[in-house]
């Protein structure tokens, strides 16, 4: 995972702590001057701390638009208006307008998601190949090429969660070591996926039925990515498809590399800490692989949303030995 990506999620998990203690630790009424430090004190924790992180962690490092500190300052606002003490909730009362608009959304994204599953199941049942491949393949800029990843996505699901959509799948060359490939790690998402469902329903049903029922729908229909998750993490990790070689990150991140613009395979070990800006793929600390690019490529990193540059890339294998023969055998037959 490269540094901008672990800032990204490092700044998640800081601003999913940071609410949870803010609904913890805030008093219900302000009758001391404790009260009012602790309130004081979550207040630079929400309108300033966690700005001043998301302008270095997002939009410094992760080399986002400015405008974008408006979404954690909405965020914290919103918080406000939910965990504050009355006396100063009410100053953030215009945030709960977005109560109406956020349920119209959420109606809108299950529609969206059920005509997903639809069409999902009706393209998969022919496909031969990851309907993230074709996408890529039609388009040739970055931003389209996001949009149809994103868009692919329900579709890839279905493909890889039923083993007869994949039964025609190109087989796997080797197999990267990914802790999303074992068995017990599927039950144990599909677990927390439907824990998840049942809190979401609980903490949304005193605000909204509607929205906690819809939203409880959507967390618990996650279970069908997790089970794709394990089959493509087991299965088809790395492979060959149209001469061009296919990295698959779990279903996280996605590579597609044309066999022409690898410049080179080498099986040497690799350790993570001395190549924190490298793309590393497979579980544990030393990789095996190494490939080297001819020119740039684009890894599509969280499902497709966050494409990135790569110009080299590490890999820890089953066999990596046959994954260097492979591609000089591929080279070797384009040359020909």
């Amino acid at each position: 995972m490269k540094r901008s990506m672990k800032f990204r999620l490092g700044f998640l998990a800081l601003a999913i702590i940071s609410y949870v203690i803010g609904f913890q630790v805030l008093p219900e009424q302000l009758n001391s001057a404790y009260e009012m430090t602790i309130v004081g004190g979550m207040s630079a924790l929400y309108f300033l701390v966690l700005p001043i992180l998301y302008w270095i962690a997002i939009i410094n490092i992760g080399q986002q638009k400015p405008w974008k500190i408006l979404m954690i300052l909405s965020l914290s606002a919103l918080m406000a208006r939910l965990s504050f003490p009355p006396e100063i909730a009410s100053y953030f009362e215009f945030m709960m307008w977005i109560k109406y608009p956020v349920i119209v959304i959420i109606i809108l994204l299950e529609m969206y998601l059920l005509i997903s599953v639809v069409k999902g199941l009706w393209h998969a049942r022919k496909l031969k190949g990851d309907p993230r491949i074709k996408a890529l393949n039609m388009n040739k800029d970055e931003k389209s090429q996001m949009v149809g990843m994103i868009m692919a996505g329900e579709a890839a699901n279905w493909f890889y969660s039923i083993p007869k959509f994949s039964a025609n799948h190109p087989k796997a060359i080797a197999n990267i070591r990914l802790i999303s490939a074992n068995m017990w790690f599927m039950w144990l998402m599909i677990s927390l996926c439907f824990l998840g469902s049942t809190i979401a329903y609980l903490l949304l049903v005193d605000w909204s039925e509607i929205a906690a029922v819809l939203v409880s729908a959507i967390v618990g229909y996650g279970f069908l990515s997790f089970i794709a998750n394990y089959r493509l993490s087991r299965h088809y990790s790395l492979y060959m498809h149209d001469e061009k070689l296919v990295v698959n990150n779990s279903m996280w991140g996605l590579l597609m590399v044309d066999i022409n613009d690898i410049k080179s395979v080498t099986i040497a070990e690799t350790a993570k800490s001395t190549a924190e800006e490298i793309l590393f793929v497979g579980r544990g600390d030393t990789a095996n692989v190494i490939v080297d690019f001819k020119q740039t490529q684009r890894y599509f990193g969280a499902m497709g949303q966050m494409p990135e540059p790569i110009e080299q890339l590490l890999l820890v294998l089953d066999k990596p030995q046959l994954l260097k023969l492979v591609i000089e055998d591929c080279q070797q037959q384009a040359e020909a």
